[in-house]
């Protein structure tokens, strides 16, 4: 399973999110945001960690030869797209594109964004854009995951990512907010919390599909 700790700004919570599991970490890179961390940083991030980990930049309705430089700057390896960025600027790009979406959008991005897109459905908001706690209504995740390869974002928590496993079905899950003493600082403990029941939850739900 896709498994994203977003919102890193410190080495060694992301050392520690990949030594339990995580197989992708997020970098917010809109300069509003209470988690924004600035590309040198990143960079200086992800020279420490191993190639193998997928590590995703998110931005905001940037220009996108800002993102283009950020991401050479970074060594990034793949961009989240969180504002209102079309299908044809996901195509200027060069690396592998994950798009934001929410329950209120998704009608319109299924359309006209291919079926190979990988789809991550945060809550609602277009002031703060992500990392708000809201969390998404999971029946209505659950129909979408369906159709199309969505990771699961909006909400979760330790307490609650097995039973969204369970119901959606995603291809991965994302957390923020939901594994932090405060924006930007992962409390380590929540975070392998988080990891082994998603983990868990995921091989409960591979088993029941091959029965």
């Amino acid at each position: 399973m896709f498994l994203k700790i977003c919102g890193i700004t410190r080495l060694g919570d992301a050392t520690h999110a990949i030594e339990n599991g995580a197989t992708a970490l997020g970098f917010v890179l809109w300069p509003r945001s209470p988690r924004f961390v600035k590309p040198d940083t990143v960079a200086d991030i992800l020279a420490a960690l191993p190639a193998s980990v997928m590590t995703v930049g998110v931005f905001v309705n940037e220009q996108a030869e800002e993102v283009a430089r950020v991401m050479s700057r970074t060594k990034l390896t793949a961009v989240q797209l969180h504002g209102d960025e079309p299908l044809s600027y996901a195509a200027s790009l060069h690396w592998p594109v994950l798009r934001s979406i929410t329950l209120q959008t998704a009608d319109s991005v299924c359309l006209t964004w291919p079926a190979s897109t990988t789809l991550l459905l945060d809550a609602a908001d277009p002031q703060r854009r992500g990392g708000t706690g809201e969390r998404v209504d999971w029946k209505k995740a659950e129909q979408l995951a369906r159709t199309r390869r969505v990771v699961l974002a909006g909400g979760l928590t330790p307490d609650n990512v097995a039973g969204a496993i369970s119901l959606v079905r995603p291809y991965g899950v994302d957390v923020s907010s939901g594994v932090e003493d405060e924006p930007g600082v992962k409390n380590a403990k929540q975070v392998a919390r988080f990891l082994a029941l998603a983990r868990k939850a995921a091989a409960d739900v591979s088993q029941v599909m091959e029965k």
